[in-house]
């Protein structure tokens, strides 16, 4: 009887501990087991219509889940412009990142009908990018549901902005118990991402009346930005943040904050803070690091906020909530 007791409790304890948020990899393995591969297939021939499929779906995934956490609350579309995806912050987006996810959710839900949140789709379409770089694969941790707010007015200030030094950097990150290492290794997605001039320009035309020119980029990397980015140029021109191999997953955006070429800031502090700079030398010299620390800290990012058990829904539509 005691011992009946004691499986019973551990049962309830196992039941519960489920219910109250944890992620599993193989959580759809009886109810969709082929998911992982259905979205592969989708993100995959995404990708071969275009390459920005690779940097908008990594950018997309970051951005929803320091937001609400990871729930596709980016996702929704708003008649009235007021939705999260509206945000200043997120009007940047590449629609390409949305359309990877929702051609993905549409080929699950032929399969796997009412099964599969957008949120999951989402961070296996993110791992899934990364791979078709050259990066590292790594296992998604499933179980997430879709979350049932989308405002535009909890963006500003949740984001990390392109002109933060290492402190604000790190101060905002640990709000989502990512160290330093994980924000300097989520940052190595610079490595396949582009950005408007706008966001940069500062850096290039207004830096400080004594130097128009940030002083700590490379002059020649600043004439290029220059030559991509002529003061009052259309704001909607975008530059590749690598400008060694910008179509590869790889170490070499710490190769460029050692050869002062990193575009933002917030990029360039990462070398020149003292803090930092240790782990930028080492994934610079030793891409093995870098991997490893970034499927570290991708599988942590992933973790944020996430709603699960009897929170949130399973969307239907991913730009729209369930009616």
């Amino acid at each position: 009887m005691e011992r009946q007791r004691g499986l019973y409790l551990l049962m309830l304890i196992i039941i519960i501990g489920r219910a109250e948020g944890q992620l599993e990899e193989n959580f759809y393995s009886s109810s969709c087991p082929n998911v992982e591969s259905i979205v592969q297939q989708a993100v995959s021939t995404k990708f071969t219509q275009t390459f920005v499929t690779i940097p908008a779906t990594l950018r997309l995934f970051f951005h929803d889940c320091f937001i609400e956490g990871c729930d596709a609350s980016i996702m929704i579309a708003s008649p009235n412009g007021d939705a999260e995806k509206d945000a200043p912050d997120n009007v940047s987006l590449a629609g390409d990142g949305f359309d990877t996810v929702v051609k993905a959710k549409q080929a699950v839900e032929a399969q796997c009908p009412g099964i599969v949140s957008c949120a999951d789709i989402m961070a296996i379409a993110a791992r899934d990018v990364v791979v078709l770089a050259g990066g590292p694969s790594f296992s998604v941790e499933l179980g997430r549901r879709d979350g049932l707010i989308s405002q535009a007015s909890l963006v500003a200030g949740n984001l990390p902005e392109p002109f933060f030094n290492l402190s604000q950097l790190n101060t905002m990150f640990a709000k989502h118990n990512l160290t330093q290492l994980d924000m300097i290794a989520l940052s190595g997605a610079h490595t396949v991402g582009f950005s408007h001039c706008n966001r940069f320009a500062n850096r290039l035309y207004s830096f400080s009346p004594a130097n128009p020119v940030d002083p700590s980029l490379d002059p020649n990397y600043a004439q290029q930005l220059m030559q991509a980015c002529p003061q009052n140029v259309d704001p909607s021109i975008a530059v590749n943040m690598d400008p060694v191999t910008p179509r590869i997953f790889d170490n070499v955006y710490y190769q460029n904050l050692v050869n002062r070429k990193g575009m933002f800031t917030s990029d360039e502090v990462l070398f020149t803070d003292a803090a930092s700079q240790p782990t930028v030398n080492d994934f610079a010299n030793n891409p093995g690091d870098f991997n490893g620390a970034f499927i570290t800290a991708m599988r942590k990012l992933g973790r944020v906020g996430v709603k699960t058990g009897n929170q949130g829904q399973i969307r239907i539509d991913c730009t729209a909530f369930n009616s």
